[in-house]
């Protein structure tokens, strides 16, 4: 069986926002508009029922709540010239409280992550050990 994957995606909250993404429902939304190259890379290998952080970026810059991968890789619909992809994800839980970019920076088991490094990066994968630090963080 496969080991599950852990994600962070970025989306700026006057876009598209955590509110929005609960209001889908079950059935999720597509996680479009991608066109990044490694960020489109990233998007390629996240499996349906990996789960990932829902980043508020520019406003706010935090991470407000968890989603779910229900659907692979696929076109992005929005790409005319059908170069990148998109996935479909679904709300899973909002964090009790949002866990800043400042507070990930100044946590010193945190300092490796893509979110630090390359913080226009729009989609980057999470280790494990992070993923359960920034839980913790977020009182779940």
């Amino acid at each position: 069986m496969r080991k599950k994957s852990y994600w962070l995606l970025k989306s700026e909250p006057d876009v598209w926002s955590i509110q929005q993404q609960e209001r889908e429902g079950n059935k999720g939304s597509i996680w479009d508009g991608v066109r990044n190259y490694q960020a489109s890379n990233n998007l390629k290998k996240m499996k349906k029922g990996d789960c990932c952080f829902f980043y508020h970026s520019n406003i706010g810059k935090e991470i407000v709540g968890i989603v779910e991968v229900v659907n692979e890789a696929f076109i992005d619909p929005t790409d005319k010239k059908e170069r990148f992809v998109a996935v479909r994800v679904k709300f899973k839980s909002k964090l009790k409280k949002p866990v800043t970019l400042e507070n990930i920076k100044k946590n010193n088991n945190l300092k490796h992550l893509s979110l630090v490094k390359q913080s226009r990066l729009s989609v980057m994968e999470i280790d494990y050990k992070s993923w359960k630090i920034i839980n913790k963080m977020g009182n779940i």
